[in-house]
């Protein structure tokens, strides 16, 4: 359903690539030190690689003859970031489990778009190969996580499980649309 309006499905993907090198970005403004070793720069390749896949999906949706669009509201990342507890390192610890979270469901949809844009050599190769680097940032968001609670696992491991189970009950309340996993307003 999604691929019968490529236009609108790369125009929301654009803006999410947008929004995740922005985030990776602003977590590093937040919290600039080293919560563990290479912080620094595991957030700053984070935002280097999600800056390219803006930039790669915004080629193809100018060749396709879409363009950018105003960033728009994302009722599935807003209401992941309303299961952020606040305080210092389980503020962290959440907004990485958002981001793998995110991450996550990214890798699971660019993996059905491939399977499903068969007819679309160009969807079909973009989205295999962002799929492995999707797998990538969402195992490198559940790891750091997991580093900074190190003294507490199995806290940060019921945490994760908490996490899962929000999001499961916030997937359940999206309607179906062409878009990566936000609402186009």
């Amino acid at each position: 359903m999604a691929l019968e309006d490529p236009l609108a499905l790369l125009a929301d993907h654009a803006i999410l690539e947008k929004k995740a090198a922005y985030s990776a970005m602003e977590m590093l403004t937040r919290w600039p030190g080293e919560w563990v070793p290479g912080w620094v720069e595991t957030m700053t390749t984070v935002a280097r690689d999600e800056a390219s896949h803006l930039l790669q999906v915004t080629r193809i949706l100018h060749r396709r003859g879409g363009r950018l669009t105003r960033s728009h509201s994302n009722p599935y990342a807003k209401a992941l970031r309303e299961l952020v507890r606040r305080g210092t390192v389980s503020e962290v610890i959440d907004r990485l489990f958002v981001s793998a979270l995110i991450e996550c469901r990214s890798c699971e949809r660019f993996s059905i778009l491939a399977e499903a844009a068969l007819n679309d050599s160009e969807l079909t190769n973009f989205y295999r190969a962002l799929f492995t680097s999707e797998l990538g940032h969402y195992r490198v968001f559940l790891n750091l996580a997991r580093k900074i609670g190190e003294d507490d696992p199995a806290a940060v491991e019921s945490r994760w499980q908490e996490m899962l189970a929000g999001e499961a009950e916030i997937m359940r309340a999206q309607p179906p649309g062409p878009r990566i996993h936000s609402w186009i307003v």
